[in-house]
C-alpha cells in the first residue's frame, strides 16, 4: 500500500519521539504559542466584557448595524473558541516544526488562525439575520417570546443529541487524521483553507449551543463564559461526549420550562409579558 508522506506534518528521521513537547517545535516556541493563545483570549474577554456592560442584555441585534455586529461577534469568538481550537493551531505549528524558521510559522499560523474566524464570521451573518428576525417577531408580538425561546431550547437540544454534532465533535476532538489530509494542498492560502475546513467542523461542532444565544442574549456575558466551558470540556475533556449530550438533555428540559419562566428568556425579557398578562 502506498503511504503519502505528509508534508509539514510527518516528522523527520531526525525528530525526536512525538510524544515529547519539543519534537517538532522547540518548547521554546511552544511556550510562546500557549502565551499568546492565553494573552489573545484575555484581551478578547476583557473587550467583550467592556462592550457587554454598555450594552446590557436586550432582544435581536440591540439596534447594532450589520458591520458593528460582526466585529463584536468574531471578539467573542475569539474569547469563546480559542481555548479549545489552540491544540489545532499548536499542532499545526508543531507539524510545519523546523522546516520553516519562526517568521514562517508565526505567519502560517496566523493565516490558520484567519480561516478559522472567516468562518465564524460567516456564521455571524447567519446569526445576525437570525437576531434580526426574532427580534422584529418579538417587537410586533410579544407573546411569541415564550415559543421563540421555547423553540430555540429544543432546537439546540435535539442538534446536541443528534449525528451532526457527534461527527464534529468526533473531528474536533481528534483533528491529527483531518490534518493529515491535506498534504495535497499546495500553496497559497493552504494553512487558510485548513484554518477554515477546522472552523467548519467547529462550527458544525457549536451551532447547538450558539442558538441558545437567542433567548439568553448574544451579549450575556454568564452565557458566553458556561457556553465556552461546555466548548471548551467536551472538545478536550476525555468524557466530553457524554457531557455534550447531558447539556442536549438540559436544553430539551429548559425548552419545556421556557414556556412558563420568564428568567430563562433574557435576551427577550424586553418583549415578554408577565404571566399575569398571558
Amino acid at each position: 500500500m502506498r503511504h503519502t508522506r505528509i508534508s509539514g506534518l510527518a516528522p523527520s528521521r531526525s525528530a525526536p519521539p512525538t510524544g515529547e513537547a519539543g519534537a517538532l517545535l522547540p518548547r521554546r516556541d511552544l511556550a510562546v504559542a500557549w502565551s499568546l493563545v492565553v494573552v489573545i483570549a484575555a484581551l478578547a474577554w476583557v473587550l467583550t466584557i467592556g462592550q457587554a456592560r454598555e450594552m446590557g442584555v436586550e432582544p435581536g441585534t440591540m439596534g447594532m448595524a450589520l458591520p458593528l455586529f460582526l466585529v463584536l461577534w468574531v471578539t467573542m469568538m475569539a474569547a469563546m473558541m480559542l481555548p479549545s481550537m489552540a491544540p489545532v493551531a499548536i499542532t499545526w505549528a508543531r507539524g510545519i516544526g523546523r522546516q520553516s524558521s519562526g517568521w514562517t510559522r508565526a505567519a502560517r499560523t496566523t493565516g490558520f488562525a484567519g480561516g478559522y474566524l472567516l468562518v465564524w464570521t460567516a456564521f455571524g451573518l447567519l446569526a445576525y439575520a437570525a437576531l434580526a428576525v426574532t427580534g422584529g417577531l418579538v417587537d410586533d408580538h410579544p407573546t411569541a417570546g415564550r415559543w421563540i425561546g421555547f423553540t430555540a431550547f429544543l432546537l439546540a437540544g435535539l442538534y446536541q443529541l443528534g449525528p451532526l454534532k457527534n461527527v464534529c465533535l468526533r473531528h474536533c476532538r481528534s483533528p491529527m487524521g483531518q490534518l493529515m489530509r491535506y498534504a495535497g494542498f499546495r500553496p497559497p492560502a493552504r494553512d487558510l483553507r485548513v484554518g477554515a475546513h477546522h472552523g467548519a467542523y467547529c462550527v458544525g461542532c457549536c451551532t447547538g449551543l450558539m442558538v441558545v444565544l437567542i433567548p439568553l442574549g448574544v451579549m450575556n456575558i454568564a452565557a458566553m463564559a458556561g457556553l465556552a466551558v461546555v466548548i471548551f470540556v467536551e472538545k478536550l475533556w476525555p468524557r466530553g461526549p457524554l457531557l455534550g449530550r447531558v447539556v442536549g438533555v438540559a436544553f430539551l428540559v429548559l425548552a419545556v420550562l421556557a414556556l412558563f419562566q420568564d428568567w430563562l428568556l433574557p435576551g427577550l425579557s424586553a418583549s415578554v409579558p408577565s404571566m399575569g398578562g398571558m
